[in-house]
């Protein structure tokens, strides 16, 4: 059976930037399962998975476009230290802020002893990526699968919808 959509792809991935620093992998344990078509994996990747089957190995770079996007400098800000009260900050730790366009989730950068430096983009915005994937199984989806937007395990949902 070829990926289409509404199938179920179990599949193992590593993704790496392009100068080979690997980011991400399911190989050392489970496998991902993914409902093509319902937009839970980066555009680019769901693209190059179109067609395989079952046993294919490939490997794709995927572009900031289809990806996380390109990285934007004006959501890097310097804000007030105080702003965060009591709470201890520190650098890598996220939180939800709101925005003009709404709450949106930023990471800490940096820190000095008065500022602290947020940035809304995604860790990975602005970088191309690679995608060595393995194709496990190809399965159809069931009408639920459909109807939830995801694929179930052996036990069903897992969670109320």
């Amino acid at each position: 059976m070829n990926i289409a959509k509404n199938t179920v792809v179990t599949m193992h991935y590593t993704v790496a930037t392009t100068d080979g620093t690997q980011i991400d992998s399911s190989r050392d344990g489970e496998p991902m399962v993914h409902l093509q078509g319902s937009q839970y994996l980066i555009q680019g990747l769901e693209d190059a998975l179109n067609d395989k089957v079952k046993g294919d190995t490939f490997v794709t770079e995927v572009k900031p476009e289809d990806a996380y996007g390109e990285r934007h400098e004006q959501l890097v800000q310097h804000v007030p230290k105080a702003m965060f009260g009591d709470n201890e900050v520190k650098v890598g730790m996220t939180f939800r802020a709101s925005t003009d366009e709404g709450e949106q989730t930023v990471m800490i950068v940096d820190e000095t002893e008065d500022e602290v430096v947020v940035d809304g983009n995604h860790p990975l915005a602005g970088m191309d990526l690679t995608f060595d994937v393995e194709i496990l199984d190809v399965r159809a989806a069931t009408d639920e699968e459909i109807e939830h937007g995801h694929a179930h395990g052996a036990g069903g949902c897992g969670h109320s919808h």
